[in-house]
């Protein structure tokens, strides 16, 4: 009879693996517990089996924090893979015959890679695959990375500067940095061979101070000793362009936003600014659903071409 419980447990690790995996990712039982849709104890307990199993401490408990213990850190790299696996088994094994009927694919951006990196990347994928629902989740960069480790993303698409230990970055189109200004601005005439003292003058409109572009400005200014100031603090690509249309200001952008329609001068600032990157972020160790990985086949093949970045899938040049 004293083996029955042992075999009870034995049954059941698949959702001891999954309530240990669930709450390693999250940092909290109460949080695991309520994205399993479990409660409390009972996540506690079926971790608890495990640790008597394996004759070892999974976590550290601090408060409601908990953290994982060497040994827990070794069957978290084990488990996880085995336990994403298990439950996309059905969407996997139709994937091996080319059937991606049905499923959901939850992709974080934000609003300026949802507005011109995303749209064809998502037209082709919509078109090949009509019966899976594609959910967008418009978020900021750091919010976008805590969906990422929660796991309700399969994947982010953005311009990454620094990236975390824990998360993978493969770029996949490049584009570049341009000074925009009204077609009539003193500034238009220079061309390339414009020098960021002649930009000093003038007053820039930028994104909000705690986005990179800000930073980005700020350092090369600074490194170059040449003094800056912005005139108006406005978000979105598309409100900024707006108001220099206007002559409200002079703005820094990446022409990923620039679509060749808009009443303004763009000038290239490629001797200042870094090229920058937008691409396909992912935890390591997430195991990609089938729907996942098609959809990154094809935005690759979207931008794929001899002169990557220089132009969209459209034909219209674009760069960040």
């Amino acid at each position: 009879m004293g083996s029955v419980p042992n075999l009870y447990y034995k049954q059941n690790r698949l959702k001891q693996l999954r309530a240990f995996c669930r709450a390693a990712r999250l940092g909290s039982i109460s949080m695991a517990a309520e994205s399993l849709f479990l409660s409390q104890p009972a996540v506690s307990l079926q971790i608890q089996a495990l640790e008597r199993e394996f004759e070892t401490v999974l976590f550290e408990r601090r408060g409601p924090q908990i953290r994982l213990t060497p040994e827990g850190e070794t069957l978290y790299k084990l488990a996880d893979p085995l336990v994403e696996g298990i439950d996309r088994l059905q969407e996997t094994f139709a994937a091996s015959f080319g059937r991606l009927e049905s499923g959901e694919l939850n992709v974080a951006a934000g609003e300026s890679t949802i507005l011109y990196v995303l749209p064809e990347p998502l037209r082709r994928f919509a078109e090949v695959y009509p019966h899976i629902r594609i959910k967008l989740h418009n978020v900021t960069g750091r919010d976008g990375l805590a969906m990422l480790h929660r796991d309700e993303v399969d994947f982010a698409v953005g311009s990454m500067l620094e990236v975390p230990e824990d998360i993978t970055y493969q770029p996949i189109v490049t584009y570049h940095p341009k000074l925009i200004t009204p077609k009539n601005h003193p500034l238009a005439s220079l061309g390339e061979r414009i020098e960021l003292e002649d930009i000093s003058p003038y007053g820039l409109i930028l994104p909000p101070r705690h986005l990179s572009t800000w930073r980005i400005v700020d350092l090369v200014f600074r490194q170059h000793n040449v003094d800056y100031h912005v005139s108006l603090e406005a978000g979105g690509w598309e409100v900024i362009k707006k108001y220099v249309e206007l002559g409200l200001g002079i703005s820094i952008v990446t022409d990923v936003c620039l679509t060749g329609k808009e009443q303004l001068a763009a000038i290239p600032l490629d001797r200042f600014f870094p090229a920058r990157s937008y691409g396909v972020v992912q935890r390591i160790g997430r195991h990609l659903s089938p729907q996942a990985k098609r959809f990154i086949t094809m935005m690759e093949a979207a931008y794929a071409g001899p002169k990557m970045g220089s132009s969209s899938p459209s034909g219209r040049g674009e760069s960040v």
